[in-house]
């Protein structure tokens, strides 16, 4: 691997890692929009009482004009309006998650929670609230010792600030209609893993596998924590082995499940007869675990596979008794088979890192395609074959695949279009389905040697 490209694929890594888990939280932006608006809220009135007197008639016609008690009214109605209409958006956040989590999947939940409208819009509203309760207290009436302060500008932007929040709610509404609709939800996991396989792929290198893993040698480094792998640092993992001149074999792919002091990793010493002393091998299996991200739940930073599992999480829901909706399946279908094709275009991934001498020091552990084809397929199938738009839909996925994939991934191809027949043949359809399905299994054997027709 080009050691120049190393530090810039990292950094691109760990920033899609980084902002994942920021955008997957609500409370950033508006916490945020709240520290601003109280500094506003500090700032603006005490700039307010230095430039009042100084402001031309024609700019003070545009202010707030009254006194006091006016000011304060304005400032109270602003904040309780405010408090109410983000109770109102959270609960309808809340309800979008809820019909997302029944109707779809429970696996797009995210991407509800890392809407950027969601974030704005509670941002808008919480700030205009902090800014309208901080100013509040600076209006004050005349007595003895004080003369009265009304901060005319700072009101007038408070009440600004309120008609952008109502124009924000509006918008808010007419996103969130939106977003409920399945299509977006098909559209939004297909962008999504669509600039994943970018990122993932223009990261990608290495070298062809080299030497057989040796006998005997092979150690194993346990993992420190349970839950998904959402990330692997795989320029730590090769600066690890080559510190300690070792070889070192992943043991899961992204996306797999690993349980606490079960191995995630190997290891075998480069040279066979040079042994590491207990400290090393304790700082080794230390370092491995640090190049592994362990979360709760899958994310799509750098893992493929988990937006094919979103789509065909929605597919097959949609094909459940209590659903019973063939039409979002054969459209989820349609998402996978493009983001197989995207797959079946890509260069062979490499299975091996090599550090700046040649030597072997990482094997990566990858979905190959054969397992991503099964994915798509295997569960849309088994729940689907009852359907013939569904069946329909899967032969003409298996041929629009077939025609775009490399050689070598043609006998997977033909191996999920066997099973297909077989499926079908098991299956309660008439001569006349049949006879369809025939004349589309012909057409994926077409398409597997270069001819759509």
């Amino acid at each position: 691997m080009n050691s120049g490209r190393r530090p810039r694929q990292r950094f691109r890594l760990r920033l899609a890692s980084l902002t994942e888990a920021v955008q997957t939280r609500i409370w950033p932006l508006p916490t945020a929009a709240i520290i601003v608006a109280v500094g506003l809220g500090i700032l603006l009135p005490a700039a307010d009482a230095r430039i009042d007197d100084q402001l031309p008639g024609s700019v003070g016609d545009f202010l707030f004009s009254g006194g006091p008690e006016s000011a304060r009214a304005v400032l109270s109605a602003i904040a309780g309006s405010l408090i109410t209409a983000t109770s109102l958006t959270f609960s309808l956040t809340v309800v979008a998650l809820q019909l997302g989590s029944s109707q779809a999947s429970p696996r797009v939940l995210r991407m509800f929670a890392r809407d950027r409208n969601v974030h704005v819009t509670m941002a808008v509203f919480l700030g205009t609230f902090a800014f309208a309760l901080t100013v509040l207290r600076t209006v004050r009436d005349a007595t003895e010792n004080v003369e009265t302060s009304v901060p005319r500008v700072s009101v007038t932007f408070a009440f600004l600030l309120t008609l952008a929040s109502v124009i924000t709610l509006t918008f808010f509404l007419a996103h969130l209609a939106r977003q409920l609709r399945i299509e977006t939800m098909l559209r939004d996991v297909h962008t999504e893993t669509t600039r994943t396989i970018a990122l993932v792929t223009s990261s990608q290198g290495g070298h062809a596998p080299g030497e057989e893993r040796p006998a005997g040698q092979r150690r194993l480094a346990l993992s420190s924590s349970s839950g998904f792998i959402t990330a692997v640092d795989r320029e730590r993992l090769l600066s690890i082995a080559a510190q300690f001149d070792v070889v070192i074999e992943e043991e899961h792919a992204l996306g797999s499940t690993v349980i606490h002091d079960v191995p995630i990793a190997g290891w075998w010493p480069r040279d066979p007869r040079r042994h590491l002393a207990d400290d090393d091998i304790e700082r080794l299996q230390r370092g491995i675990n640090s190049a592994y991200e362990v979360g709760y739940e899958r994310t799509s930073s750098q893992d493929i596979g988990f937006g094919l599992r979103q789509l065909v999480d929605i597919g097959i829901k949609a094909l459940s008794p209590g659903i019973n909706d063939p039409t979002t399946a054969v459209h989820a279908l349609g998402h996978i088979s493009a983001v197989l094709c995207a797959l079946g275009r890509l260069p062979r991934q490499q299975l091996v890192l090599r550090d700046d001498d040649g030597h072997e020091r990482v094997r990566i552990r990858s979905d190959s395609f054969v397992e991503l084809l099964e994915l798509g397929v295997e569960q849309p199938r088994r729940y689907g074959i009852g359907d013939p738009a569904v069946v329909a839909r899967l032969y003409q996925l298996l041929r629009e695949v077939g025609y775009v994939v490399r050689a070598e991934e043609h006998g997977a191809l033909r191996e999920q279009r066997h099973r297909l027949d077989d499926a079908v043949a098991a299956a309660e359809f008439d001569q006349t389905e049949r006879a369809r399905f025939q004349a589309a299994a012909r057409l994926v054997d077409r398409a597997l040697e270069g001819h759509w027709s």
